[in-house]
C-alpha cells in the first residue's frame, strides 16, 4: 500500500527554517507521583514567574513566528504509557490514563514491528475538536480533545516538553464514530526540518513513514481485542477540484483544520469552574497550592484559563 501515490503537485512551504532563530522554551515540566501509576502528574510551569499554567489554555498556539506552532509532548516516541492532559483537574496536568472498567493504568501494547508510539505524540494548545459539531470533512463529530500532533523529527521528546514545530500534513482518524485528527509536524530544530515542508516531502525524506503511521493508528487497539480504527478519505482540495481521494492531506489543508479547531476552542473555553479541595504536595503557584480534587467541567470541556 502506498498512500503517496494519491498525492502530487502539492504546494510547498518555502520559508527556510535553517535561518530561523530557535525560540528558547520558557516552559518547564514538574513531575509528581510515580510514573506508570494512577497518581502520576506532570504540571507545566511557564512565564517569568515560573508559575503553574494550563498547557491547554495558557500556552499560545503559535510562536512569535506565526508559521511555527507550539506542541505539548504527552507521550515520547518508543514509550508505551498512555499519558494525556486531564480535562478535569485544575491546570490540566498530564496524567496516566486509566482503564475505564478496572481503573488500572493504561499502556499501549507493542504492535509488531513497532515499539510503543512511533512518533513524539502530543497536542496543540488552544485547539478543541468540538463534540457537538459534525466535522464537515469526515461526517463525524469531534472527540472533545485538543488536536493531536505526531512529531516526526529524530529527537525523542519528554512528557511535558513544549516543542516548536512546523506543520506538514494531517490524517483524519475515525475512532468510535468520532473525528480524531492527527496533525503531522516536525520539530523546527530537527536537522531535516528545512527539507520537510509538505506531505510529499515526508515520503521523500522518511520513506514508508506515512504508511507506518496509517497502519499503527489503524491497528494499535487490536492487541487489546478491539476493532481496527478507520480513516476518512477525501480529496486533498476541500473546496472541490481534481484529484483522487486520499487518506493523508497536505500542509494547507492541515492549517485549515487547526484554524477551525482554534476557533472552536475560542467558543468553548469561556469558564473556569473549580470546586476542588485538598492541596497537592510539591507544587504551588504564587504561594497558593493547586487543588487536586476534580472540579466541574465546562460542557465536558477543559478548564479555561484561571483569570
Amino acid at each position: 500500500m502506498m498512500l503517496m501515490n494519491k498525492i502530487s503537485n502539492l504546494p510547498r512551504f518555502t520559508q527556510t527554517f535553517l535561518t530561523m532563530a530557535r525560540m528558547k522554551s520558557t516552559y518547564t515540566a514538574v513531575q509528581l507521583g510515580t510514573p506508570g501509576t494512577a497518581d502520576h502528574r506532570i504540571y507545566i510551569k511557564g512565564g517569568p514567574a515560573g508559575k503553574a499554567i494550563s498547557p491547554v489554555h495558557d500556552i499560545p498556539l503559535t510562536t512569535n513566528t506565526s508559521a511555527v506552532y507550539n506542541m505539548v509532548v504527552e507521550i515520547p516516541r518508543f514509550s508505551n504509557a498512555k499519558l494525556e492532559m486531564s480535562s478535569k483537574l485544575p491546570y490540566n496536568p498530564i496524567v496516566q490514563d486509566k482503564n475505564k472498567k478496572t481503573g488500572a493504568p493504561r499502556f499501549v501494547r507493542n504492535l509488531f514491528p513497532f515499539k510503543g508510539y512511533i512518533h513524539n505524540y502530543g497536542a496543540l494548545p488552544q485547539t478543541w475538536e468540538d463534540p457537538s459539531v459534525t466535522d464537515s470533512h469526515t461526517g463525524f463529530p469531534g472527540d472533545g480533545d485538543p488536536l493531536d500532533v505526531c512529531e516526526i523529527g529524530g529527537a525523542v521528546g519528554t512528557p511535558g516538553q513544549v516543542k516548536q514545530v512546523k506543520v506538514v500534513g494531517c490524517m483524519a482518524l475515525i475512532d468510535e464514530n468520532e473525528t480524531d485528527w492527527k496533525i503531522l509536524a516536525i520539530d523546527t530544530a530537527d536537522p531535516l526540518a528545512a527539507e520537510v515542508n509538505d506531505v510529499a516531502d515526508i515520503e521523500r525524506v522518511f520513506p514508508g513513514l506515512l504508511d507506518a503511521t496509517h497502519i499503527w493508528f489503524r491497528d494499535y487497539k487490536k492487541a487489546d481485542g478491539k476493532p481496527a480504527n478507520s480513516f476518512a478519505s477525501f480529496k486533498t482540495n476541500a473546496e472541490g477540484g481534481s484529484g483522487e481521494p486520499s487518506l493523508v492531506q497536505g500542509r494547507e489543508f492541515a492549517l485549515r483544520i487547526i484554524d477551525e479547531c482554534n476557533q472552536a476552542w475560542k467558543r468553548g473555553a469561556t469558564s473556569y469552574v473549580n470546586d476542588s479541595t485538598g492541596e497537592i504536595a510539591g507544587l504551588d503557584t504564587e504561594g497558593q497550592p493547586i487543588q487536586e480534587r476534580e472540579g466541574n467541567s465546562y460542557e465536558a470541556w477543559f478548564y479555561a484559563k484561571n483569570e
